[in-house]
C-alpha cells in the first residue's frame, strides 16, 4: 500500500485494486507542483471527497471528466453532480460503506462545515465527512476536517484503525496539539500522518508538537509528491 501527500489535504492511496485521489485540490496549490500533475493522477480509478470546501473539492470535477472516474461521497453532493455535471458518482452516508476496488471505504462523521461559493453566498453542498478505509491488513482513519469530536470514541473503538491521517493545521481544523490529544485519548494508532498544514502561513508549519505528543507513535511528516509505503 502506497500514500503520496499531493499537499494540503490531498492523498494519493493506492490499496487493494484501487488508486484513489482524496481531496485532491491541485491547481492554486501554493506547495503542489504543477508540473507533476500528470503523475499524481495517473492510474487513478476513483475521487474520494471529504467535503465541499474548494480547498479539497477545487479539481474535484475537472479530474473526473479528463479521466472518466468516479466521484465518491456525501449523497447530497454527488447527486447534484450527477445531474447537472454528467460525471459518474457514488453517492452515499454516514455508517455506510462502499467497495472501492477491493478497499472497504465507511463513510464516518465530523465536525466542520461544507460548501461552495455561489452568485448569491455560500451553497451547502451535504455535510462534512471522514472516512475510514480498509484494505491489505490495514485500516486507515481520515479525519476529513474536523475538531476533536466524541464521534472518534466510537470510530477508534469500532474500527480500530491503526492509520491516521489526521488534519492537523489549526485555524481551520483541530491543531497539532489538540490531534495529539484525539490520537492518544480515542486511538490506538501505530502510524499518524498530519494533514492541512503548511499550505499556508495561516497553519502550522511543523508536526513537532503532533509528535512529541505521541510517543511510541510513528508520526510521519510526509513531503509531498514522495510516496510512503504502509
Amino acid at each position: 500500500m502506497k500514500l503520496t501527500w499531493l499537499g494540503h489535504s490531498g492523498f494519493r492511496l493506492e490499496i487493494e485494486g484501487a488508486v484513489i485521489l482524496l481531496d485532491p485540490w491541485l491547481s492554486g496549490n501554493p506547495i503542489f507542483p504543477d508540473e507533476r500533475r500528470a503523475e499524481a493522477l495517473a492510474g487513478a480509478t476513483h475521487i474520494l471527497l471529504t467535503h465541499g470546501h474548494g480547498d479539497h473539492s477545487g479539481d474535484t470535477l475537472a479530474i473526473a471528466k479528463d479521466l472518466g472516474i468516479p466521484v465518491v461521497g456525501i449523497y447530497d453532493l454527488m447527486s447534484h453532480w450527477e445531474a447537472t455535471e454528467g460525471i459518474a458518482t457514488i453517492g452515499f452516508n454516514k455508517g455506510g460503506t462502499v467497495d472501492l476496488g477491493g478497499a472497504k471505504v465507511t463513510m464516518v462523521p465530523a465536525s466542520h462545515s461544507s460548501s461552495m461559493g455561489g452568485p448569491n453566498g455560500p451553497v451547502y453542498t451535504g455535510t462534512e465527512a471522514g472516512y475510514v478505509i480498509a484494505g491489505e491488513g490495514h485500516v486507515i482513519y481520515v479525519s476529513g476536517d474536523t475538531s476533536i469530536s466524541a464521534e472518534m470514541d466510537w470510530i477508534g473503538a469500532y474500527f480500530q484503525p491503526d492509520i491516521g491521517i489526521l488534519c492537523a493545521g489549526g485555524h481551520f481544523t483541530m491543531d497539532m496539539k489538540a490531534a495529539a490529544w484525539a490520537a492518544k485519548r480515542y486511538f490506538n494508532f501505530k502510524t499518524v500522518i498530519p494533514c492541512h498544514y503548511k499550505t499556508m502561513p495561516l497553519l502550522e508549519q511543523s508536526a513537532a508538537a503532533l509528535a512529541e505528543g505521541l510517543p511510541g507513535v510513528n508520526v510521519i511528516e510526509p513531503e509531498v509528491m514522495q510516496p510512503i509505503t504502509l
